[in-house]
């Protein structure tokens, strides 16, 4: 990811919280059938390794999961909130006229080497974290034991688990670092009065 200095995000704390504010990630990786990538849900156990460790799972019927037997290494991208930055909300557009349009956003790349997971046991353990964590907070939360045992058996094998323990952490928050204050105070006055929640959450983050 190209980074530089003034939007790299370091705090393990911050990363991982991204993270799991943002768990619907964008696998990617290279292998003998060329470059491929899934959007799925993960599951992060931050005190499994030096950042952390990703579990989730592939359907069986995706051919993804087969180009990483052998521990081969996978790319997650977990996207945060984003938005376009006008330069009419810059006081330097009135100063002297020299802006241009940007996009800012929070982004969070975890690499590292898959391990592939197929027993039932491991995999019912994914799905249940899973889905807990997912659930939490409703009235009246749904687990993967309110279904019938040989219904949940037949959907493990419908599936392919994974692990993924994060060897390469990185974190881009790109918040218009780099301008003045006067025009960061425009960015984030402009965001705010969007109609868009995603504009206004990425205000809130800029505060």
């Amino acid at each position: 990811m190209y980074l530089p200095s003034a939007f790299r995000q370091d705090d393990l704390a911050e990363l991982h919280a991204q993270i799991q504010a943002s768990p619907f990630a964008l696998l990617t990786s290279a292998g003998a059938a060329g470059v491929q990538a899934s959007h799925l849900p993960l599951l992060l156990a931050p005190d499994e390794g030096e950042f952390g460790t990703l579990y989730g799972h592939f359907a069986r019927a995706n051919q993804h999961w087969r180009d990483l037997q052998g521990g081969a290494e996978a790319l997650a991208v977990f996207s945060g909130p984003d938005a376009y930055i006008s330069p009419g909300w810059y006081p330097a557009k009135a100063e002297h006229g020299k802006v241009v349009p940007t996009w800012n956003y929070i982004a969070v790349h975890a690499r590292g080497p898959v391990e592939l997971i197929e027993e039932p046991e491991r995999l019912l353990q994914i799905v249940s974290r899973l889905s807990d964590q997912h659930e939490s907070g409703r009235e009246r939360p749904w687990a993967v034991s309110d279904a019938p045992r040989e219904y949940i058996d037949s959907m493990l094998r419908a599936i392919v688990g994974f692990a993924l323990p994060i060897r390469r952490l990185e974190g881009k928050w790109k918040l218009g670092q780099n301008r003045s204050a006067a025009d960061q105070a425009g960015v984030r006055d402009g965001l705010a009065a969007s109609t868009s929640p995603g504009d206004r959450e990425l205000a809130a983050r800029m505060s």
